[in-house]
C-alpha cells in the first residue's frame, strides 16, 4: 500500500481512534483487534473463526468487508479534529480471491483527506501457515466527518 505522509489535526488521534474502537461492538463480535494506529493509517488484525465462513469455509465477505470498512473508517478518523465523529457514505469492495487463512490483516490508507470528506482505500490479507499473506480484497471508501450530533461520537 502507498505511504503518505500526514499531520494530524489532533495530536491525541492514537487513544481518540483505540477509544473508539473499543467501544465498537462490530468488531468484537467478529474478534477483531486494532493491530496499528498512525497518522492516515489503520490496521485490523482478524483471527480465522469457523463462526465467520460462509458455506465453503472461506471468512465470509461480510466479515472480509466489515473489518476493511472499519479500518479504511479508523484511518480517515486519525486525520479528523477531536471533536469529529467518522461515517461511511460509500464504498466498492472487490473480492480478488477466497478468503482463507488462519489469521487476516485489514489495512486502511487515507489517500485524500479533506475537511468534510475523505478517501481511503483498503486491503485484505489473509496469512497462512507459512507466514505468508495473499491479498484476498480492495476496497475503496468515501468518509464524512460528522460535528454537532450527539449521536456520533468522536
Amino acid at each position: 500500500m502507498t505511504s503518505f505522509r500526514f499531520d494530524p489535526p489532533d495530536p491525541q488521534y492514537d487513544a481518540r481512534v483505540r477509544a473508539s474502537f473499543a467501544r465498537q461492538a462490530a468488531m468484537a463480535t467478529i474478534g477483531a483487534s486494532l493491530e496499528a494506529v498512525e497518522p492516515g493509517r489503520v490496521v485490523i488484525a482478524l483471527p480465522f473463526s469457523p463462526q465467520l465462513t460462509q458455506q465453503h469455509g472461506f471468512l465470509h465477505a461480510g466479515m472480509v468487508a466489515t473489518a476493511l470498512d472499519s479500518a479504511c473508517g479508523y484511518a480517515g478518523s486519525t486525520l479528523m479534529p477531536a471533536d469529529a465523529g467518522v461515517l461511511t457514505v460509500e464504498f466498492k469492495i472487490n473480492l480478488l480471491a477466497p478468503a482463507a487463512g488462519l489469521r487476516f490483516r485489514m489495512e486502511g490508507q487515507v489517500l485524500k483527506p479533506g475537511r468534510t470528506i475523505t478517501v481511503a482505500e483498503g486491503r485484505a490479507w489473509a496469512v497462512g501457515a507459512d507466514g505468508g499473506d495473499k491479498l484476498v480484497a480492495t476496497m475503496t471508501a468515501t468518509l464524512m466527518a460528522v460535528t454537532g450530533r450527539p449521536d456520533v461520537r468522536h
